[in-house]
């Protein structure tokens, strides 16, 4: 339930701290008062969107808090949601919310950490049920009508197996349409072949391109290398002058050196080795680099050719030869689609037919737990209905077969009259706005009992309707109170008096602004704020307080 709101610049309220009770909580005021600031306040703080402009003229901040008295039903679910977010758990089952509003942006906090807006809504789903004039309308709509059905049967963890499995149908389908379209017609798969052949016929080899061009470059240029080589052989090892013959010489003059230092002789003389077998060396690799670019004509003719098939394949299916390797691979993948499509297919059919047979299953289930529950809340509601001033009302739930989709394969139409000897006829077709409130008032009423959702917003439930009918209706809010935590706007003074606690909402107009304020009344307020909804003056204070008692 919620304990207490506060809200800071919203709108023409300067501030306000109100403290809720736990019953049923009435709040009047007169029209354009800012009655339904109030709402828009318990609104933000279950997630709902915000407008800057609603930040109060003169000022740069709003804010809106309040802190909500978690009951059993909704403590568990709370608290795993809390925890999968990273949020401060709850002290003592109190959830403490939080939102800050600038021109700039907003900021949520709840339990003292940041939250997102998704996170508030998903939380505040399972805190309070608003129901507004738009929401009675809304009523006549079927889809909310099977809403409706479904909450009272308790049928979430049903219908979350079928939407689950439409899911599947729809990937499964996906998976089909994909193959059907990336699968090569004839004509694609003949030029598929011929491209395969081609490529395979040539095999080019990965970095082959590379090797080949090196290998062009030194061929187009052998005059110039062998010239380098033969010189650079000849200073090494060929001429008079050759660093080998002074590498000789060097040797000679250190022999004698064994007779008078032979240890260091020894060590001068065995690097003089390694240095002759390195000339050596380097003489062999120059001399054998030098052999290897004398290409023949045709040597050459076949270098150029083969660079020029390369060439060819990167132009068509590349731009590069890895491109070209990857294109065969993915022509073949495909070719090979091809030619086993009918295998394939089959087995893609098959998963979606088997995946259509787990819906169909879950829709039965989903049907036959509707058609259950149906029976069940249609007395209950026309039991309500009668309650509320229908005396002789009748309440249905017509089935028919809808197209099957997440939420199962049913069409679902509540079927209502009001008056003996009229035959049922859908909602939408025969309800005025005055009966749709009540309707919704009962529907509310069996929800309740059903559902661990603490606290119910009513705003404007007993918009026209009076007389004997508001005191019924004013009498089954006080019972609903009872079991559930009530906060009701209202115009009706019969209604105002059957409320455990009383708020008035009052604005005040200067020259300047105007402010909205909002109090919680006692006893003698009550009187003189209910004398005012029955017209004012003494008669109304009289009969003000005979509601009262």
């Amino acid at each position: 339930m919620l304990k207490w709101l506060h809200i800071k610049n919203l709108a023409l309220v300067n501030e306000a701290d109100l403290e809720f009770g736990s019953g049923f909580n009435a709040i009047t005021g007169e029209t354009g008062a800012g009655k339904s600031v109030l709402m828009g306040g318990v609104a933000l703080l279950l997630g709902g969107r915000f407008d800057k402009s609603a930040i109060r003229q003169g000022t740069d901040r709003c804010e809106v808090s309040g802190e909500f008295l978690l009951e059993s039903g909704s403590r568990r679910e709370i608290a795993l949601l809390l925890e999968e977010n990273g949020i401060e758990p709850c002290d003592d089952d109190q959830l403490l919310i939080r939102r800050v509003f600038t021109h700039s942006g907003g900021r949520i906090f709840i339990n003292s950490s940041p939250a997102t807006a998704q996170i508030l809504r998903t939380i505040g789903e399972l805190l309070v049920d608003i129901h507004s004039a738009d929401e009675a309308r809304g009523l006549m709509r079927i889809s909310a009508q099977l809403k409706a059905l479904d909450r009272f049967a308790h049928l979430d963890p049903l219908l979350e197996r079928c939407a689950s499995a439409w899911s599947e149908i729809r990937k499964a389908a996906g998976e089909k349409q994909a193959f059907l379209d990336s699968m090569p017609s004839p004509g694609e798969a003949d030029l598929l072949r011929k491209e395969i052949d081609e490529i395979e016929r040539q095999n080019p080899e990965e970095g082959e391109d590379a090797k080949l061009e090196a290998t062009h470059s030194a061929a187009s240029n052998s005059k110039i290398i062998l010239e380098i080589s033969s010189a650079a052989a000849s200073a090494l090892n060929e001429s008079d002058d050759s660093l080998m013959d002074r590498l000789s010489a060097v040797r000679r003059l250190l022999r004698p050196l064994e007779n008078v230092d032979s240890v260091y002789a020894e060590q001068f003389l065995a690097k003089c080795d390694e240095i002759s077998d390195a000339l050596s060396e380097l003489t062999n690799d120059i001399q054998s680099r030098a052999a290897s670019v004398e290409l023949d004509e045709n040597e050459f003719a076949a270098l150029e050719e083969r660079m020029r098939i390369l060439q060819t394949l990167k132009r068509k299916y590349g731009p590069e030869l890895s491109d070209v390797r990857n294109h065969l691979e993915e022509s073949r993948r495909r070719l090979d689609c091809f030619e086993n499509s009918a295998r394939e297919r089959e087995r893609l059919e098959n998963a979606e037919r088997d995946a259509i047979a787990v819906h169909e299953t879950i829709c039965a289930e989903l049907s036959a737990a509707r058609k259950k529950a149906a029976g069940e809340l249609a007395g209950k509601l026309k039991k309500e209905i009668i309650k509320l001033g229908f005396k002789k009302a009748d309440f249905q739930v017509d089935f028919s077969n809808a197209q099957p989709g997440p939420a199962g394969s049913d069409r679902i139409e509540f079927l209502f009259s009001a008056n003996p000897g009229v035959p049922v006829k859908p909602l939408r077709d025969v309800a005025s706005s005055g009966e749709l409130s009540r309707v919704m008032l009962a529907i509310k009423t069996v929800l309740a009992e059903v559902d661990n959702i603490a606290t119910i917003v009513f705003d404007e439930i007993d918009a026209n309707i009076g007389g004997e009918t508001a005191v019924v209706v004013a009498g089954e809010l006080n019972q609903l109170g009872k079991r559930k935590q009530i906060l009701c706007i209202s115009h009706l003074a019969q209604v105002a008096a059957r409320a455990d606690s009383h708020f008035v909402v009052e604005k005040r107009t200067t020259s300047e602004n105007a402010v909205s304020t909002i109090r919680a009344l006692d006893r003698n307020g009550r009187i003189t704020e209910i004398a005012r909804m029955l017209g004012g003056g003494s008669a109304a204070e009289k009969h003000a307080e005979a509601l009262l008692s």
